[in-house]
């Protein structure tokens, strides 16, 4: 037998496949849930890291003395090639190309999508998406180890992941929900999110809490409306549902001028929830509502459009609300991530939620209620709103809804923020995030009766976008410092995120195709590394006694370390 043995390992070393046999025995551990409910550390288990969105690490190999030695440890390169792929979606969907996410074919791309997801590490293993695609890399080398292809539509993008146990869960653009063995890539079972032939569409990465799989419906396309719901992760069965629009009963429903168009109301879910395990309450964060600029058919508020949420994760039950951006006319999608701090507040100690949102104001609420603390502009020359009303919710201001001739209006329909993840350092007090000061010129049609449903032909963005990577106190939305970025800026909604760690580092990117480490307490570049267009959010990992900071950018993933 132990000749038997050493034969089969001459022949894996002679034929360069061991470090593949290793890994792939690597990768049969499964996730201790343990480990969703500290700051990550050795494993990064869900896509914003841990269940506060502070995108904060507790490591401290990398320091402000020694960023500027971060050298390049590998790169991954995604592929839309299905050569070798584990193939999944329907045989009927292949087979009948009229069908709503009918099959994409095969294909032998060497290029990739775009990477967008936060990729999870667990055991020395990565797990990533984009649209239609899943991998599992080897966060030591790079190595793929196998490549999962959902034979159906795409989407603008794809978050991320989510894993219980040894299993994997992935939405897909053409709204059905995957679940995938962590082990080989291979499907365990896909359901339908919502009804063949929908024009929405799912991007959102799954969280797990407790044994519930959390996922959303993303689209503004104006026929329907979101919700999040919780799946069983071993079923895929749903557990529970809640809408984003309220049903008839509901006293919100009185913010919508009929049911009618509440129900098609929209506020599709972008963002993945965070989570307090202590008041088991998760905060969920809503879009626009649709349609988006012609605010003149939907009359009033708008519930529970462009708000944060606090739901039961058990039941799916209500706790509290806040609206960001009441009646939003002006596509500001409150799907920024509700950061929970536990802070001071005169004083005394507060369980807080921190948001930069869209509309270009800074918020803190007390997450045990959603009571508002702070509300306060982020960038200049915000011009939609003309005060707060006395709950602390910003009043619209009528004379900056879209209009025929056009009204120009702070910030753009972008936003002075997007979806990317901020994150705040307990270190420093701070919350840092990329953001842009612009606007945009809204129309609506002459027809009062024209729906201007999403309506790109009807906003034009102005020309000059002004950048900076912002660090606000959380206490007061004060800012601490600001790096402004040159040039033009970014122009999309898709910018860099941040990460900080307790090594005094944090680490973004800039409009110029830069991955950047920063001072955290000063602002002061410490390393920069060229890796193109940043399109994700930065991670960092312990492994092997090697303090790992990941990048995507475009289809490539990029780790470093100190050598």
């Amino acid at each position: 037998m132990k000749n038997y043995a050493k034969a089969i390992l001459l022949t894996l070393l002679a034929a360069g496949l061991l470090a593949g046999y290793l890994t792939g025995l690597r990768a049969q551990g499964p996730l201790d849930p343990n480990l969703l409910m500290k700051p990550a550390v050795d494993a990064w288990p869900s896509y914003h890291g841990d269940y506060s969105g502070r995108h904060y690490s507790t490591l401290q190999q990398i320091t402000t003395e020694n960023a500027r030695a971060l050298s390049l440890a590998w790169v991954f390169h995604s592929t839309l090639s299905t050569d070798g792929a584990v193939l999944g979606g329907d045989a009927a969907a292949v087979a009948t190309p009229g069908r709503s996410g009918a099959a994409n074919p095969a294909v032998n791309a060497t290029r990739g999508a775009t990477i967008k997801a936060i990729p999870l590490m667990v055991n020395g293993i990565l797990y990533l998406s984009t649209p239609g695609h899943a991998y599992a890399v080897d966060a030591r080398t790079g190595q793929s180890i196998w490549h999962y292809y959902w034979r159906g539509r795409g989407a603008i993008g794809n978050r991320g992941i989510g894993m219980y146990g040894g299993w994997l869960f992935m939405e897909t653009g053409d709204n059905r929900i995957v679940s995938l063995n962590a082990a080989d890539g291979h499907e365990r079972w896909h359901k339908d999110l919502v009804a063949d032939g929908t024009g929405d569409f799912s991007t959102t990465a799954p969280v797990i809490i407790h044994n519930r799989v959390i996922v959303g419906v993303a689209g503004d396309s104006g026929t329907g409306r979101g919700w999040v719901e919780s799946l069983d992760p071993e079923t895929g069965d749903v557990q529970w549902k809640w809408s984003t629009t309220p049903d008839p009963g509901d006293p919100a429903i009185a913010t919508w001028p009929i049911a009618t168009t509440a129900e098609r109301g929209s506020g599709g879910i972008w963002q993945p929830p965070t989570y307090d395990p202590e008041l088991n309450q998760m905060y969920i964060t809503t879009g626009q509502a649709t349609p988006t600029y012609n605010g003149r058919s939907r009359e009033g508020s708008n519930l529970y459009t462009s708000s944060v949420v606090a739901l039961n994760p058990d039941t799916g039950k209500m706790a509290w609300y806040y609206q960001f951006s009441p009646h939003d006319t002006h596509d500001w999608d409150a799907t920024e991530v509700p950061v929970l701090v536990d802070g001071t507040i005169d004083g005394k100690p507060r369980k807080l939620l921190a948001q930069a949102n869209r509309n270009g104001y800074y918020y803190l609420l007390d997450r045990t209620n959603g009571k508002s603390l702070v509300v306060k502009a982020f960038v200049p020359n915000v011009n939609a709103y003309k005060g707060l009303d006395a709950n602390g919710v910003l009043i619209p201001d009528p004379a900056k809804e879209p209009s025929v001739d056009g009204t120009l209006v702070f910030p753009t329909s972008d936003g002075a923020v997007n979806y990317p993840a901020p994150s705040f350092s307990p270190d420093t007090g701070l919350l840092y995030f990329n953001g842009t000061n612009n606007a945009s010129i809204y129309y609506v049609a002459r027809d009062p009766n024209d729906p201007t449903g999403f309506g790109r032909g009807q906003e034009h963005h102005t020309l000059y976008n002004e950048s900076s990577l912002y660090a606000l106190d959380y206490r007061t939305g004060e800012m601490k410092w600001k790096h402004p970025w040159p040039g033009q800026g970014w122009v999309g909604g898709t910018y860099p995120g941040a990460l900080t760690t307790a090594g005094g580092v944090l680490f973004t990117g800039d409009p110029s195709g830069n991955f950047i480490a920063f001072d955290e307490k000063t602002g002061k570049i410490l390393w920069h590394a060229p890796t193109g267009g940043i399109s994700n959010t930065p991670q960092t990992y312990m492994l092997d006694g090697h303090q790992y900071v990941l990048i995507a950018a475009g289809d490539a993933l990029y780790a470093f370390y100190l050598q």
